[in-house]
């Protein structure tokens, strides 16, 4: 198995919202706002070659949002990002055989969609590609709360299920992967979120999507004002961890501008960390 840090399109989004109980005081030493009080933030995905398989855990931020959006969360570029990244890789969207989605907000499935034109219906990239996501993060996709119903691409879930191409999750694996693959549900950030774990020689690779978005986060304590259950997220988020200290385990940051997987580690006091931090993964073998 071979791994590769796929660029998506770099974000911009509220400090306070990105770290929710955390004071200012605190959270702008790990993370300096702008001007507007956003705070840098990547939408990388991961590409996982298995065999003749090619997977990629989601798509990044993309630029199938409107000019006036794409400038309120700091979208950079006028385009997809994602596809100019997989060609760096000697690949396109259309060799893709599985795209796994932790859950469907914008920032981590947007990079499905083409770029966003004046009158245009945005197309579903991917052409071959099977699309995995839990059942309950598709339920909450299509029928959203108001408290997150901005999060979402509204095209989206229709693109999906008519592709016939969509295959909802509700088990630990799915048949369309290989059996290294496991998933670890969570619902503290939304309903149904998926973490992917990927075991390897050295230690399994978790993706862990918005349950710990980058190192800030690792904190236990630390979550985010889009959190839905914050408390839930904190057990959910201490019991991932104290796994990967076990399995001498990695975890891969989606949103973590700097750092694309590090060691997850325990000091003496008690509290997580990260070791060995990385700021790209290119070819990896686990």
């Amino acid at each position: 198995m071979r791994l590769h840090a796929v660029a998506g399109n770099d974000i911009r989004l509220d400090g306070g919202a990105m770290f929710g109980n955390a004071p200012r005081a605190l959270w702008e030493a790990w993370a300096p706002p702008d001007e507007r009080h956003r705070i840098a933030l990547a939408t990388r995905a991961l590409l996982v070659e298995d065999g003749e398989r090619l997977v990629l855990l989601e798509a990044g931020a993309g630029a199938a949002m409107a000019p006036r959006l794409r400038d309120r969360y700091g979208i950079a570029g006028p385009s997809n990002a994602l596809p100019a990244s997989l060609a760096r890789l000697g690949f396109t969207d259309a060799d893709i055989d599985v795209v796994v989605l932790s859950h469907l907000h914008f920032d981590h499935a947007g990079g499905l969609l083409s770029d966003w034109r004046e009158g245009e219906a945005p197309r579903l990239l991917f052409p071959r590609a099977r699309f995995l996501v839990g059942r309950a993060a598709w339920e909450r996709a299509v029928h959203p709360h108001d408290r997150d119903r901005a999060s979402f691409l509204p095209e989206l879930p229709a693109l999906l299920e008519a592709s016939g191409r969509l295959a909802l999750v509700e088990g630990a694996r799915s048949p369309l992967l290989g059996e290294r693959f496991r998933f670890h549900p969570s619902h503290g950030h939304t309903p149904g979120m998926l973490c992917t774990w990927i075991e390897g020689v050295g230690g399994p690779v978790v993706y862990a999507a918005d349950l710990v978005p980058g190192r800030a986060w690792i904190r236990t304590s630390v979550t985010m004002g889009y959190d839905r259950s914050p408390e839930r997220l904190i057990d959910e988020k201490k019991a991932l961890l104290a796994s990967l200290v076990e399995s001498k385990g990695r975890l891969f940051f989606t949103h973590d501008p700097t750092c694309a997987w590090a060691r997850v580690v325990l000091d003496e006091a008690g509290r997580y960390g990260t070791a060995e931090p990385c700021s790209g993964v290119a070819g990896v073998e686990i």
